[in-house]
């Protein structure tokens, strides 16, 4: 049974997955199609077949997720597959509705293709990010992604930027199409891979924090029942002063950094810090290394040769 906060807290990631699907939707009906752009992931395989053909971009999408979705919900999980469900035929519904919305359309009116572009791909990866933090999916790709993802230590931007490649490059083979064409496509392909790395991958990063103290035991006690983060106190000596002491190490989340700062001069307001970026940082707290090990045979051969 489903407390009263566990239901408020799945319409609250309903509500938020629907917005994200109406940014993502938005940015290609009111920047990317009518300018003839080319994205990636099955948005930008509906979009080329449409140049193509002139297909519904609606149905291609629905029909080409249908399969990727069985898929994403046999190795994701139940819950993954009903929020990518619901945002798959969502954002179906909001392809064929938008474009009737002059408002929307009227954003068109751009005239530069490389600033839609730009727009269309950071527009998009916003509204795919909001998507993702809430375990959900819009299809195609992004299931890919997501499965890539889970077993291997990869940035979903990118798993989006190998995918998508092939895709975008497509186009070049339309009668009307060109290297121009290929060209925005990829400017579309690349702001949004970044941006996406930064949405997603922001709230993961970290930092390493080094603090020169004459009040260690104090800080470190502080840091630990008050912060509740890990530290390591290491023998160090001040070569000037020639005095031994303890160099404490803290690694934390990057937006932790002002409230951990504040505390150590509350402590000692005279005390040093150093500060600087991990890259990675894998352990209790952190993130999981997402390696294969090799079974002991394959092992085994590789030591031979």
């Amino acid at each position: 049974m489903l407390g009263k906060l566990d239901i408020l807290k799945e319409i609250k990631s309903y509500v938020i997955i629907s917005l994200g699907t109406f940014l993502y939707c938005f940015s290609w009906v009111a920047f990317l199609i009518p300018h003839g752009v080319a994205g990636g992931g099955v948005t930008g395989i509906a979009s080329i077949i449409y140049y193509a053909t002139g297909f519904e971009i609606s149905y291609t999408y629905l029909m080409v997720n249908v399969g990727l979705l069985i898929a994403g919900t046999m190795i994701l999980g139940n819950a993954f597959g009903l929020k990518t469900i619901y945002a798959i035929f969502l954002a179906s519904a909001m392809f064929r509705v938008l474009p009737e919305f002059a408002w929307i359309t009227g954003f068109s009116d751009i005239p530069d293709t490389f600033i839609n572009a730009i727009l269309g791909g950071s527009i998009s990866a916003v509204g795919i990010s909001w998507i993702f933090n809430q375990g959900g999916s819009t299809g195609g790709t992004d299931i890919i992604a997501l499965i890539v993802s889970k077993y291997r230590e990869i940035s979903l931007g990118k798993v989006f930027l190998y995918c998508d490649l092939l895709i975008v490059g497509s186009i070049y083979f339309l009668p009307d199409k060109g290297l121009q064409d290929v060209i925005y496509g990829y400017i579309q392909m690349v702001s949004f891979s970044y941006l996406l790395d930064v949405l997603i991958t922001g709230s993961k990063q970290s930092v390493q924090i080094l603090i020169f103290t004459s009040k260690y035991q104090e800080m470190a006690d502080m840091v630990s029942t008050q912060l509740n983060r890990g530290v390591t106190a290491l023998q160090s000596m001040g070569w000037h002063s020639k005095q031994e002491g303890k160099l404490l190490v803290v690694i934390a989340r990057k937006q932790q950094l002002a409230e951990i700062t504040q505390a150590i001069m509350e402590v000692d307001n005279r005390a040093f810090i150093s500060v600087c970026s991990a890259m990675s940082v894998y352990g209790n707290g952190f993130e999981t290394v997402k390696v294969r090990r090799k079974p002991h045979a394959e092992f085994k051969q590789i030591q031979e040769k």
